[in-house]
């Protein structure tokens, strides 16, 4: 397979310090005992970065806002010729904070910045965000009158997945948002969701799709989804379209080419670990400033076989041999795959069409949970799948 010469985009998590305890954090288990890196070996990094012409990176963490140097690596990331984007859970954000970005071309530079926003009120938000509600949409709101290139994701969970319509019309029109994304909370890396009761259901996740659904039409273009129930309705929606007309495969489906994320871009963990991504956090593959990032990127085995693994038709596996929606299906992202299966030559089958519509043999969503609480041995996975 032909690969650039480099990754163009690099997700930095620059600490693994927050001061939330979010219940669906990527990082919650897999962060324990990792050391945040010091400003020096951050800006060999942005030098790397830049000598290999890496057009973006993403700063997030933890809390980016933690670090006391922030504001110095991102004026290393624009010496090194390249833009940024922020992630942030936006309480931490106040006038003195945006006085700091007029400063050089620290604002001009900025390609946006995220904020997290999990309810339309603190008694939701707050439940998988603790006492966190009004300091972000302060911080939000600040951003958005000093007109700043501002996003809002929204994570669909056991919480908020009842105050889709409240969540939408608060950041739509009280809030004044273009736009806001969503996903949901999903099993990966090394942190147990489904243990911490944040994961859908597979009655709330029909729920959520049906709401998502009915807001994309009253409000046209305006919630936007890669993943996630709405993604899911969409791919459902366009399936059952496809069938009525006698197409039986969308173009470049049928194997798993959920992800391309390992074509063009990777991450790197707050003590310096590189991965392929937030989602494979587990799946370390060297370490900055002993390894060369342009090596790691064409030449380690983990890379390689992200790629690769567009390769391998759905039909081989035990699990999609039989699906009636193989053809339309991509297998969703690897690092499901990996959580559910210790491979990510799988399946995600928190993304299977078949899965969503309770018909598949092999994994079953729970389809209630009592007591706010996971039941023990609900999820049933298959044999390892290769």
């Amino acid at each position: 397979m032909n690969v650039i010469a480099s990754p163009r985009h690099v997700d930095l998590a620059v600490t693994g310090k927050c001061n939330l305890s979010c219940s669906y954090c990527f990082f919650a288990d897999e962060m324990v005992g990792r050391s945040d890196l010091p400003t020096e070996r951050w800006l060999d990094l942005f030098a790397e970065l830049g000598r290999l012409k890496v057009m973006t990176v993403c700063l997030t963490g933890g809390e980016v806002f933690m670090r006391r140097d922030l504001f110095t690596l991102i004026d290393g990331v624009i010496a090194n010729r390249m833009r940024y984007q922020m992630l942030t859970n936006g309480t931490l954000i106040n006038d003195k904070v945006l006085a700091q970005f007029e400063r050089g071309k620290r604002r001009q530079r900025m390609n946006s910045i995220q904020v997290s926003i999990d309810g339309a009120s603190a008694s939701t938000h707050d439940k998988s965000r603790p006492d966190s509600f009004q300091r972000a949409v302060k911080g939000l709101k600040l951003l958005l009158a000093a007109d700043y290139p501002v996003t809002v994701r929204v994570t669909v969970n056991r919480f908020n997945f009842g105050e889709l319509e409240d969540i939408a019309r608060f950041l739509l029109e009280e809030i004044g948002l273009p736009s806001f994304s969503t996903n949901d909370a999903f099993p990966c890396g090394a942190t147990n969701r489904e243990g911490k009761a944040v994961t859908l259901n597979a009655n709330q996740k029909r729920e959520a799709m049906r709401v998502l659904m009915a807001l994309e039409k009253r409000y046209p273009g305006r919630i936007i989804a890669n993943a996630g129930p709405l993604s899911t309705g969409r791919e459902l929606a366009r399936i059952q379209a496809a069938k009525a007309r006698g197409i039986e495969r969308f173009p470049g489906r049928g194997t798993l080419s959920g992800c391309g994320g390992a074509l063009t871009q990777m991450a790197v963990l707050h003590d310096g670990a590189m991965v392929p991504c937030h989602n494979l956090s587990t799946l370390v593959m060297g370490t900055i400033g002993r390894d060369r990032i342009q090596d790691v990127w064409i030449h380690h085995p983990t890379m390689r076989a992200l790629r690769m693994r567009r390769n391998i038709p759905l039909s081989s596996l035990d699990t999609c041999r039989d699906c009636p929606y193989q053809g339309y299906c991509a297998g969703g992202c690897p690092g499901g795959a990996l959580y559910h299966y210790g491979t990510i030559n799988a399946r995600n089958p928190v993304d299977c069409l078949r899965v969503q519509l309770g018909e598949d043999p092999h994994f079953q969503l729970p389809e209630r949970v009592d007591s706010g609480t996971m039941v023990e041995g609900v999820y049933k996975a298959g044999e390892n799948e290769m």
